[in-house]
């Protein structure tokens, strides 16, 4: 079970640059790293569904109400991202926004959701429509829910 104290211990990506962008991130404090090219991203702590070791992931995010939203595309792959395929195991994630660190619960949007916060994460960031056409599957959208009661208005 993933938690905001599993953020500094986590495993980082394998990919280098996302590796590299998430330790610039929580080695700044969240000072550095939160927005890039234009875009905000938050660090997500998910729980390895075979190694049973925190692994984190640097992702670009938007918010909805209190929950924070994230789109696990894989750049277009034909497979879900392993940090989705972690968190449908075990949802609850560790979370750091900006200097703000939090202990999540992580679910897939609904059918009736995904389609405003799937058009709003493409107005955030566009290449995910061009990722949607590069796939046959249909890129889950995740929303985070701070476990604490405080929510996304808090580090905007």
């Amino acid at each position: 079970m993933a938690t905001a104290e599993d953020l500094d211990r986590a495993i980082d990506s394998q990919w280098d640059w996302v590796a590299e962008h998430t330790r610039t991130y929580l080695e700044s404090g969240g000072t550095k790293g939160h927005e890039s090219n234009g875009v905000r991203n938050l660090v997500l702590a998910t729980t390895g569904r075979r190694s049973g070791l925190p692994r984190r992931n640097c992702l670009i995010y938007g918010t909805s109400g209190d929950e924070f939203v994230v789109v696990a595309s894989k750049g277009g792959a034909d497979q879900d991202p392993a940090w989705f395929l972690n968190l449908q195991t075990e949802p609850s994630v560790g979370v750091q926004v900006g200097t703000r660190r939090f202990t999540a619960r992580a679910r897939a949007a609904s059918s009736a959701e995904r389609a405003p916060l799937w058009a709003q994460m493409v107005e955030i960031f566009p290449l995910y429509g061009e990722y949607a056409q590069k796939t046959d599957r249909e890129i889950p959208v995740v929303l985070l829910t701070p476990v604490n009661g405080s929510g996304a208005h808090a580090t905007e």
